[in-house]
């Protein structure tokens, strides 16, 4: 079959489906719709009828804004999810072609891309487990590439150097990038915003950089096969033209994210000699299409016969699946009662290396490391071995200070599979990962966000590194579990759900500073309920004192001093509001009681009048820190158990606060 011919089918369902919908960008795939036909007809390993077939190479198309090219392959190629209905709806509410690629609608979608630079990111993690999992099991078992298609965009997002510096460094040969090198942005030419040598750029982070002409299928090829036997990531730069072949947007900015018009596609299709009414693929085309989508059976099935004789068979195939060992609910529970038998008064990010070590132990693919602040943060585990380019099979990773590529490269290492990976750093700093937690909501992958220095009681280091918004925003994300532990048995109970949430990804916060234990008993798993009593008064309940972290202890203090003066206040220890909102209406009405109700959290106020109840007010922080020692820092902003008991004390007699 013509190459040509194939890859102007490729074109023309994707400005079809975009004149249809009056939305999308159709500039990608005109201009990369070579590249992509010479990559998925003679280099890409996959099978169209098994999408998530393991050791197939994994694509990602960067810029998700050229959507309509991914789903016009994979309708080509026979994907099942990927009807032409589907290709009709494309961009339509309820349509699985959506405007960017998103992985839990369709299969055939590796990851959900659009913020740009995420996916590229997002690919050294999938390139990096790759080869993690290959040590492990070798060759046999994994033995596959990732391939990206980024544009212009994609590579001046400042994520995209922390990502190429970091797959050079580890000299992940097994990645490729695309470069959709057509010179065109939004607003213009490239070098109204940069003047950037894109290649000097890859080659001094250690990148072998290659070049072709985006249009010519014979030097596409040539790049594709030097690309596979390098020792090296690979920069192929496809000098394209974008909006090819229309005949008067083509290579100028107006053709990036607006329909081409009943004309231009008009003059497309006589341009590209394609006499066929929209989205009519002639037969001999789309059969050519779908014997490349099943032509990577055989190769599948092969496969799967080696892992079916494969001695390590069992382990391979439940890293694979993403189930826990079967003894890791017996074993936490082992680590649980040690923590209440030794009572020890420790900070929470002391309780995480713990529980981490613990952990660690019992669950083999549970890798993960910090931006640069093993010691600080806490992950690094004793024992531990870092993954570098001589050593893939270790399970400790160095990030650098690379918080952004960090959140993104954990995400791609979710979504790979294979393994359970965790990242930590200070939680001032989870607005460097935000974008890349969003997409692992979005994505539905579980993963571990270590975020330590959780307050004000940071201290010293001041404003710019004591987190107050963070929290709320955090929790505002959704499908995103935020734990903010009170002490080592609570610490151990979010990992403990933080790993049993297959479909959602976690954000654990642990304090600096160190506080007493205020759970004596480990035989219920409360953090899974969000919210529980954890300090009863004997008689009636006269207020209600809720708390997270470290303010738990201080609001225990607070209703001891307060049952001396005779006034009887529980105390709620709320690790988990997402978990708590999730319970049945009686529970959640037991837990936070009638009387009047005090909040007690060492940061923004936002979204917790929502457990204010008919009388009530919150302690917390609405402007930013100050620089001094923690303890006097938390006092000033009112953080103390005499503080807390007369604010109580206000709220039962009516004052108002």
């Amino acid at each position: 079959m013509n190459m040509a011919m194939m890859a102007n089918a490729v074109r023309m369902l994707s400005a079809d489906m975009i004149e249809k919908a009056k939305s999308g960008h159709p500039g990608l795939p005109l201009g990369m719709a070579d590249v992509a036909t010479a990559l998925w007809t003679k280099f890409l390993r996959f099978d169209a009828s098994q999408p998530n077939w393991a050791d197939r190479d994994r694509f990602i198309l960067s810029g998700g804004h050229g959507s309509a090219m991914l789903y016009s392959l994979l309708y080509l190629t026979g994907f099942a999810d990927v009807t032409l209905d589907e290709i009709q709806r494309f961009r339509q509410l309820g349509s699985r072609t959506a405007g960017h690629p998103e992985r839990t609608l369709l299969a055939g979608v590796d990851y959900s891309t659009g913020p740009l630079g995420q996916g590229l990111a997002g690919a050294v993690g999938m390139a990096l487990a790759e080869r993690m999992l290959n040590a492990r099991y070798g060759d046999a078992l994994v033995n596959h590439r990732t391939y990206v298609m980024a544009g212009d965009g994609d590579l001046m997002e400042g994520i995209s150097e922390e990502a190429i510096a970091l797959a050079g460094h580890w000299r992940l040969n097994r990645l490729i990038v695309l470069w959709d090198d057509n010179h065109i942005t939004i607003d213009g030419e490239t070098d109204i915003a940069t003047s950037t040598d894109m290649k000097k750029r890859f080659e001094a982070n250690g990148w072998l950089v290659l070049s072709c002409d985006g249009h010519d299928v014979g030097e596409i090829e040539t790049a594709l096969e030097q690309a596979q036997v390098s020792d090296r990531p690979v920069l192929i730069a496809c000098r394209t033209i974008i909006g090819f072949g229309a005949p008067t947007k083509r290579g100028t900015p107006k053709v990036h994210g607006s329909p081409l018009g009943a004309d231009e596609v008009a003059g497309l299709r006589q341009a590209l000699q394609w006499p066929y009414a929209p989205f009519d693929i002639p037969a001999e085309i789309k059969s050519a299409w779908e014997a490349v989508g099943a032509y990577g059976e055989g190769i599948r099935r092969q496969w799967e016969e080696r892992v079916a004789h494969s001695g390590n068979r069992e382990t391979f195939l439940r890293d694979l699946s993403g189930e826990l060992p079967a003894d890791f609910m017996a074993r936490m529970r082992d680590l649980k009662k040690e923590i209440v038998a030794d009572g020890a008064t420790l900070a929470t990010r002391q309780a995480s290396r713990l529980v981490l070590e613990k952990i660690k132990e019992i669950i083999p693919n549970f890798i993960g490391g910090s931006a640069d602040l093993d010691a600080a943060c806490m992950t690094g585990v004793t024992g531990a071995t870092a993954v570098t380019r001589l050593r893939y099979d270790g399970d400790h990773i160095h990030y650098g200070i690379r918080e952004h590529a960090m959140g993104a490269i954990m995400t791609g290492i979710a979504a790979h599979g294979g393994f359970i990976p965790y990242g930590g750093t200070f939680l001032a700093f989870a607005d460097y990962m935000k974008p890349a937690i969003r997409l692992a909501a979005l994505m539905d992958l579980r993963e571990l966000f270590i975020l330590t220095h959780d307050s004000i009681g940071v201290g010293e280091d001041g404003p710019t590194h004591q987190p107050i918004e963070q929290l709320s925003s955090l929790r505002a994300t959704p499908n995103l579990l935020v734990f903010r532990p009170a002490d080592a048995v609570e610490t151990a109970e979010a990992y403990e759900v933080a790993l049993q949430a297959r479909n959602t990804p976690s954000a654990l916060v642990f304090a600096r500073q160190a506080t007493a234990p205020v759970r004596t008993d480990s035989s219920e798993n409360k953090t899974a309920l969000g919210g529980y009593v954890v300090w009863e008064p004997d008689a009636a309940r006269q207020a209600t004192i809720i708390a997270t972290g470290t303010e738990v202890s201080l609001a225990i203090a607070a209703a001891k001093m307060l049952a001396e003066r005779g006034v009887s206040a529980a105390v709620v220890s709320m690790p988990c509001v997402e978990l708590f909102e999730r319970q049945p209406m009686a529970y959640r009405e037991s837990v936070l009681g009638a009387a009047p109700r005090l909040i007690v959290e060492a940061g923004s106020t936002w979204g917790w009048d929502r457990f204010l109840g008919k009388t009530g007010a919150i302690l917390g922080i609405d402007s930013f820190g100050a620089s001094g020692k923690g303890s006097d820092v938390l006092a000033q902003f009112g953080f103390t158990p005499e503080n807390v008991m007369h604010l109580v004390l206000q709220l039962v007699s009516g004052a108002p606060i």
